[in-house]
């Protein structure tokens, strides 16, 4: 995939109203600190658009990077490790909840995990959430180059049998310092795009 522009055009908090954009919508969920502002930099080939952060629980918003002109990338609120209130988490929760269930153009749901760790319980619960909203989420498993490449394999068959996580379900394994990963997820992307694109009766 070329992208020949990205730039961040909304932002939403706990109060905003959600934009009613006409283009597709690719949602990106994980926990503060799976490192989902580098994969969405990665993926727009930008170094720092997406704001990463040393801290967790950085991205409190639902952040709309425009790319291309033509579709978006969506930054949901990491969830997890945030220093945040009960009250702030529940809220950001069904802000989440509020997207994924309205959202009229959102085409796929990524769900970013720690090839390093099984998924925790926040994790699985996103991950049912997605599947319980209509989407058949694709996980990414971020850090890929943490780990021993013999160990790849074994980490995504953890991720698989604690989420468990069909056949029929990606998982990505991904690396922001090598870029592994990135061109089978650009793919992904590239399909629902082509599809979109072709009419009704056509199709």
């Amino acid at each position: 995939m070329i992208i020949k522009n990205a730039e961040l055009e909304t932002v939403c908090g706990i109060t905003s109203v959600l934009p009613k954009n006409e283009c597709p919508e690719f949602a990106f969920s994980g926990k503060s600190n799976v490192g989902k502002s580098s994969l969405i930099n990665a993926l727009m080939n930008r170094k720092s658009l997406a704001r990463t952060s040393g801290q967790p629980g950085k991205t409190q918003t639902i952040n709309y990077y425009k790319v291309n002109a033509s579709f978006y990338y969506v930054d949901l609120p990491g969830y997890g490790y945030a220093k945040v209130s009960k009250e702030i988490k529940a809220k950001w929760g069904k802000m989440i909840e509020k997207y994924l269930k309205t959202s009229k153009m959102l085409k796929k749901v990524f769900l970013l995990v720690d090839i390093r760790h099984d998924p925790g319980e926040n994790d699985i619960t996103m991950f049912e959430w997605v599947k319980a909203n209509g989407f058949e989420p694709v996980v990414i498993a971020t850090k890929e180059d943490k780990v021993g490449r013999n160990q790849v394999q074994r980490q995504v068959a953890n991720i698989r049998k604690v989420l468990k996580a069909g056949a029929d379900i990606k998982i990505i394994p991904f690396s922001a310092e090598t870029k592994q990963g990135r061109d089978e997820i650009w793919a992904l992307i590239d399909d629902e795009l082509n599809d979109d694109a072709i009419p009704e009766n056509e199709g």
